[in-house]
């Protein structure tokens, strides 16, 4: 865990930190629909808050098989945060419209290449001071191309394997319609990854949008047998989603893989199989 720094802070550890030391905080607001984005970022963010970009920053190229968001190259991902001014060496604080599903992608890619990076618990409405608009402007700076560590990754083929293993677990992080196959937004086909247990990332979060205590989620994630597994890997839709199940998952000491794919580089290819129903296979 980079400088010890946890996956996830409050609000008020947020503004102990800033007294302390630089804080880069940075704002990832996403929505599939388009309701969320850098135009809502602009309407009001956090005070110095730089918009950092899901698609253009936080992806790469692709085939559809590499799914909607692929991973983006080491070289790109450390060229895209230099030019917004985000060093190598300061903490990041990112945080999203809510609960920190598409800002987790940012804090978890940064952690794995030893970053000290935490989510924003709540979002945008866990903060209550004020807000600034427009946009925020830091000098661009030159950051040391980071390999992406192999062995925090799994592809389709090692997912595939995994599934049948008694011993590892994959975990589907999408809505339980999603994963049962009765509800397909954008995706090439429905169902799961066959063998793949449904942990759906909501299921996280508490009514008021922040992450439910450690023994409630001790107790949800217990059920799913991650704890017991030799290899834990979780997928989303796009690997987008997946990665605030991995940050709950390191907060409990269990860290897991991603596979950036996820379903939606799963459906697109055909010869691979699909689950429908409650029940993992």
């Amino acid at each position: 865990m980079s400088e010890q720094v946890p996956p996830v802070i409050a609000a008020r550890a947020l503004v102990r930190l800033q007294a302390q030391r630089e804080v880069v905080l940075a704002d990832v607001r996403w929505a599939l629909d388009g309701s969320e984005g850098e135009d809502t970022y602009l309407r009001g963010h956090l005070p110095g808050a730089v918009y950092v970009d899901l698609g253009g920053v936080l992806s790469g190229p692709g085939e559809p098989t590499d799914g909607r968001h692929p991973l983006p190259s080491a070289e790109a991902f450390a060229a895209g945060l230099g030019a917004l001014g985000i060093a190598d060496d300061v903490l990041v604080v990112a945080y999203d419209q809510g609960g920190g599903a598409s800002a987790a992608r940012l804090v978890w890619l940064l952690r794995v290449i030893g970053q000290p990076a935490a989510l924003l618990d709540g979002g945008l409405a866990a903060w209550d001071g004020p807000l600034e608009t427009g946009p925020v402007r830091r000098t661009p700076v030159t950051r040391r191309v980071v390999p992406w560590p192999v062995e925090r990754f799994a592809d389709a083929v090692a997912v595939a394997r995994l599934a049948k293993d008694p011993a590892s677990v994959v975990v589907d992080a999408r809505a339980a319609a999603r994963y049962r196959g009765e509800f397909e937004p954008v995706d090439p086909r429905p169902g799961h990854v066959p063998g793949a247990v449904n942990v759906p990332v909501g299921e996280n979060l508490g009514d008021d949008g922040r992450l439910r205590g450690d023994e409630e989620l001790r107790a949800r994630w217990e059920a799913a047998g991650v704890f017991d597994a030799d290899d834990v890997v979780a997928y989303c839709g796009s690997g987008v989603s997946a990665t605030l199940d991995l940050l709950v998952l390191e907060r409990l000491g269990r860290p897991g893989r991603l596979y950036v794919g996820s379903w939606s580089g799963w459906a697109a290819d055909p010869d691979r199989p699909a689950a429908m129903g409650d029940a993992p296979g």
